[in-house]
């Protein structure tokens, strides 16, 4: 349908209405992220809903920045304030970064766990792992102690076999180099 200009007045049908909110409320909500990101500005925006649901944006939060506009009696040109708050920018910046490579971390080993899991069910293991290894019994941890150095064993086995295959490819190459 593409972009076309609305008129400003208030959408009657109720689901449309939800709808037209939450697509200008995320706008309005990047906008305001761009804004803090570009121009190193403190934003607080509370928005109600239709339906009286609250939702919030801020930047570093919208506590600082309530707390901030509570405490303007505060002089505005106070350097022990600035410096406050640029030691606080700059724990803010520091937690991010950590948090964003913690949510990296944490998608790397979700789609290593998926891995593991297809693996285990491909091996005939994947009924040990519906429990927690605490709860398995003295012969279910010695039968998945036995399964895995089976596993251990045949993927030993199967490396070799590959290395011996790479290692003849190889040698059949030179050789044919050498007779070209």
């Amino acid at each position: 349908m593409g972009r076309r200009k609305i008129e400003m007045k208030m959408v009657k049908d109720s689901n449309s209405r939800q709808v037209t909110f939450s697509k200008r409320r995320n706008g309005l909500f990047k906008k305001a992220n761009e804004l803090a990101t570009l121009c190193a500005a403190h934003i607080a925006i509370v928005v109600f809903s239709p339906g009286g649901k609250p939702f919030s944006f801020g930047h570093p939060s919208v506590d600082v920045v309530v707390q901030r506009l509570l405490n303007w009696e505060m002089d505005p040109k106070d350097e022990t304030n600035s410096h406050v708050d640029a030691e606080q920018e700059a724990k803010v910046e520091q937690l991010n970064e950590q948090l964003i490579d913690l949510v990296n971390q944490l998608e790397i080993e979700k789609k290593r766990g998926e891995m593991l899991d297809k693996a285990l069910k491909a091996k005939g293991l994947s009924k040990y792992c519906k429990k927690s290894i605490n709860d398995l019994g003295l012969d279910e941890l010695l039968h998945m102690k036995a399964s895995l150095e089976k596993l251990r064993e045949n993927l030993k086995s199967h490396i070799d076999d590959m290395e011996a295959s790479s290692s003849l490819l190889l040698l059949k190459g030179a050789t044919k180099e050498n007779d070209g």
